[in-house]
């Protein structure tokens, strides 16, 4: 018995029996190394097999002679066939199927400079990076083919069920697609038939090469949102196209190009959830009898039950909700929802594998651990007392893990609730998911027993009273004064997130402009800016850097770049506050910070900054001098991310 009988539903695919709807969409790891298949690797795919997925799509494989990133898994080398057998069996042992995916950057590239050796369509330069690729020659294409067909069948005797190929995220098929990329006088070229001929004939060819009984998925371009690129009447012939080889076993779509719509391929919480199912739905239909793959932003197990019953999807894909759980599917299937820990779109997994970290997730600190799945943590060889000072996300993590493993934890939290500033985060436009983080950890941590006072700031007599075998300090950072804002004047102007608290208890609006200094670059910060819109007539982010939103993934801060536009929030770089600002006349001076010319922003009704926060260490010293060393994590430690806070807090718990 389910809540979701439908998404629970099993459902053929290509002649082969998927025991439920749930399918791990293609997410690049880079836990390949050299190449080769690790065992983090398999690992990876194998927990979340376990944890309910009935099939997996891989990240791109290495399948072309030219493709010699040490993060793809090789495989026309042949230098991983054993290691993929064990990668097919570990999915397969928990009757999941693996498919391998077809893809090639082709001109797009995106890490900070230009690709020297990438092949195209057409010599024409990518929209992100500049690249201009190698015009692919009719026998370097028949080629690529053959090298692509080769290692399918590679993938095929290794016991992978089948291959999707990644026509779209403005790659080399999407390239080939668009005419914006593509122009071509040869077969390969001209009108769209012309355009997708070789997608067409890579289809037929690996059918051909595989036989049936060997899933082939396409994920083609649905809206790209570019000109010249691909809009939804042709996405909807581009199906037909390939419906009519007979060939594909399932279609999915996705959204965006290898330009400023990137972002629109990882949609967030500032838009509506699932924004592109019925859409798909409607592409779907151009495609009578084959399989359609939901995808984007669908994260809570009811969307995906909705999804499969109501017809707008066979399949529910899904990639990043999978990285934060890889139980995702078992824990809704068993009724167990409240220890989901959900995705919170905030894309720090993609940004990861684009800065070469590789996968990591701000709400799932064991990305790739050999036992991940419905993880319960080891039992303490000698149980202690901890005291955890810190309600927020680093604190929180630290108590219920450790409470977990069986030692006697007593949190102090000067909040009333769980979360500190992500609390704060959540209550922001595009933050609502946010909560998930502490609202997981706070179960967690009442399960395993843990003593959660919140309300009460510890002091170091309260800590000692506790006789603790451990302190962990998660206390938390402020944002620094200014040094321009005068001395008589700071008691006047809050930071951002003493607005914010207040702003997110009232309601109305008022005149004039809102200013705030932006020397953060990080995600609240615009949150705010967007609240803000909402409540004053005018604002205005200011910072002494190149670009805002600097620590932001790229898609994350095409997202903001976008909406700022769309709403008319100006943005003002490379300038700094004057300190002879006329404050209490309304007016902040602003320097440009290379050449001192100043220009002026009257009718100021509220000016606040967002600067380098200061770390919490109040309670250090007391405690070295009583003869306790806390540990201090989070940024207690240092200022950072929701990703060191999770993880730093994981670990202190761990090493107890």
């Amino acid at each position: 018995m389910t809540a979701y009988p439908n998404l629970f539903s099993p459902v053929v695919i290509g002649g082969r029996t998927l025991k439920n709807r749930i399918v791990h969409a293609s997410m690049s790891t880079h836990f390949a190394q050299g190449g080769r298949v690790t065992d983090r690797l398999i690992d990876y795919y194998a927990n979340r097999a376990r944890g309910g997925a009935a099939m997996l799509v891989s990240e791109p494989m290495g399948m072309l002679q030219w493709q010699q990133l040490p993060t793809r898994p090789a495989i026309l080398s042949g230098i991983n066939t054993d290691a993929l057998a064990r990668w097919a069996d570990a999915v397969g042992a928990h009757d999941s199927l693996m498919l391998g995916q077809v893809q090639d950057n082709g001109r797009g590239f995106r890490s900070g400079f230009r690709n020297p050796n990438a092949y195209g369509a057409s010599a024409l330069p990518d929209d992100l990076s500049g690249t201009v690729p190698h015009a692919l020659s009719i026998d370097g294409i028949a080629t690529m083919i053959e090298e692509f067909a080769i290692s399918a069948r590679a993938l095929q005797r290794a016991g992978f069920a089948g291959v999707e190929i990644s026509a779209g995220h403005g790659h080399l098929f999407h390239q080939f697609l668009a005419a914006r990329s593509n122009r071509r006088e040869d077969r390969y070229g001209g009108d769209l038939a012309g355009r997708a001929t070789l997608l067409i004939e890579l289809i037929e060819t690996l059918r051909q090469a595989c036989g049936t009984g060997f899933i082939i998925g396409a994920k083609l371009p649905a809206e790209d949102g570019m000109e010249n690129g691909i809009d939804l009447a042709q996405a909807a012939e581009i199906t037909r196209l390939v419906h009519a080889t007979g060939a594909v076993d399932y279609i999915t779509y996705c959204w965006g190009a290898h330009g400023h719509t990137l972002y629109e391929h990882l949609p967030d919480l500032h838009g509506p959830r699932a924004p592109y199912v019925d859409t798909i739905a409607a592409l779907g239909k151009s495609a009578p009898g084959v399989p359609i793959g939901a995808l984007g932003l669908i994260a809570d197990p009811n969307e995906g039950e909705r999804i499969v019953r109501d017809g707008l999807g066979d399949l529910v894909m899904i990639g990043r909700p999978l990285v934060t759980d890889p139980a995702w599917g078992l824990k809704a299937q068993e009724g167990r929802e409240a220890q989901i820990r959900y995705c919170v779109a905030c894309n720090t997994c993609w940004h990861m594998i684009n800065v070469g970290r590789g996968l990591h997730c701000d709400n799932n600190p064991r990305v790739g651990a050999p036992d991940e799945a419905d993880w319960t943590p080891e039992p303490a060889a000698a149980p202690c007392r901890v005291v955890v000072v810190g309600g927020g996300v680093a604190g929180m993590e630290a108590a219920w893990v450790a409470a977990a493993r069986g030692h006697h934890v007593t949190l102090f939290s000067r909040g009333d609730e769980a979360g500190g500033k992500t609390r704060l985060h959540a209550l922001l436009p595009g933050g609502e998911n946010l909560s998930s983080i502490y609202d997981y950890q706070r179960l967690a941590a009442e399960r395993a027993g843990a003593d959660l006072r919140w309300g009460q700031e510890a002091t170091a007599e309260d800590i000692l009273a506790l006789n603790p075998d451990k302190v962990i300090l998660a206390t938390g950072a402020t944002p620094a004064t200014p040094d321009y804002l005068p001395e008589e004047y700071r008691e006047f102007f809050p930071d951002l997130r003493a607005v914010m608290e207040d702003l997110t208890r009232r309601t109305g609006r008022q005149p004039g402009t809102a200013v705030i200094h932006d020397a953060d670059g990080t995600a609240f910060t615009y949150a705010a800016a967007e609240l803000l819109h909402a409540r004053f007539d005018r604002v205005v982010v200011v910072t002494d850097r190149e670009r805002i939103a600097g620590e932001e993934a790229m898609v994350t801060r095409q997202g903001i770049y976008a909406r700022f536009l769309k709403k008319g929030i100006e943005i003002v770089t490379l300038v700094a506050p004057a300190a002879d600002s006329r404050f209490e006349e309304g007016e902040v001076a602003l320097r440009n910070v290379f050449t001192g010319a100043r220009t002026i922003i009257p009718d100021v009704a509220l000016f606040t900054f967002a600067t380098p926060r200061v770390p919490e260490v109040s309670l250090e010293a007391p405690l070295r001098a009583a003869g306790i060393v806390p540990q201090l994590i989070g940024d207690c430690w240092a200022p950072r991310t929701v990703l060191a806070a999770t993880s730093e807090g994981y670990r202190a718990a761990l090493s107890l």
